[in-house]
């Protein structure tokens, strides 16, 4: 199905599609037919950005953009709508990448679609100006590795982070080393945390590490990724700073595409 030919769909054709291609997480208005009007979180995630997207430039003329766990395809299209050159999505589930297909096409947006892992971003070959990482950390049980992969293979700039956070929202500094006989600090609320989720959080088993603010920041930094601004409760924009010096633990799988 291309863009002109979809793009010529009436309501009532695209309210068929959007049903079978549901349950939909993004809400999207695609020929005047809302994706998901009784999301549980409202108006999700239009509602979350625009509490930060006055954070990233709103013109991305001549700019590649990564969306990484792009689900619905929400950010994707933002993206294009800001004049980014080349956009690319990719998630694990092909559910969600059909929907962000037909929705793509509906809206007229060249934007390309891999099944992919975050694990796999070397295989695109390419980084990126900007890297979007929305709702994805809390949903992996290698975390680090994530954000350790990122920095090595995907990203060239940019990346517009957020995870779900619980425990304390303060943010404390700690020295750079402490003897083996001090333990005081890890009873501290604030000292970074991720808090390991054995069977479900909130219904859902995909669910395994959720950070402190504390954490979530921490783990930033020691990706190689140095924090320019919080403009959201769970966002981060960050710039790419020095990479670790032992880099990720985990070898790229497979090759460039």
């Amino acid at each position: 199905m291309n863009a002109a030919a979809t793009g010529l769909l009436d309501a009532d054709r695209t309210s068929e599609r959007i049903k079978a291609l549901g349950p939909w997480f993004h809400n999207m208005n695609l020929n005047g037919v809302w994706t998901a009007p009784d999301h549980p979180l409202g108006d999700y995630p239009a509602m979350k950005w625009r509490r930060f997207a006055d954070a990233i430039p709103a013109d991305l003329s001549g700019k590649s953009v990564l969306d990484i766990g792009c689900n619905g395809g929400f950010y994707s299209i933002e993206m294009k709508r800001r004049g980014a050159a080349h956009v690319v999505g990719i998630d694990h589930d092909p559910d969600y990448l059909a929907q962000a297909r037909f929705a793509a096409d509906v809206l007229g947006f060249e934007i390309e679609f891999h099944q992919l892992s975050v694990y796999d971003v070397a295989q695109l070959g390419e980084r990126f100006d900007v890297v979007i990482f929305m709702g994805v950390l809390y949903h992996l049980r290698h975390p680090l590795l994530a954000l350790d992969l990122i920095r090595a293979h995907a990203a060239a700039d940019m990346l517009v982070f957020q995870s779900m956070q619980r425990g304390s929202s303060d943010v404390a500094e700690f020295a750079d080393d402490y003897p083996f006989t001090e333990t005081g600090i890890f009873d501290r609320p604030e000292y970074p945390k991720l808090h390991f989720i054995e069977k479900r959080y909130a219904h859902d088993p995909t669910n395994w590490f959720v950070p402190n603010r504390g954490a979530a920041e921490a783990m930033l930094r020691s990706a190689g990724f140095a924090i320019e601004a919080h403009p959201e409760e769970e966002v981060y924009i960050c710039r790419c700073g020095p990479q670790p010096e032992d880099g990720a633990v985990y070898p790229p799988r497979g090759t460039a595409r």
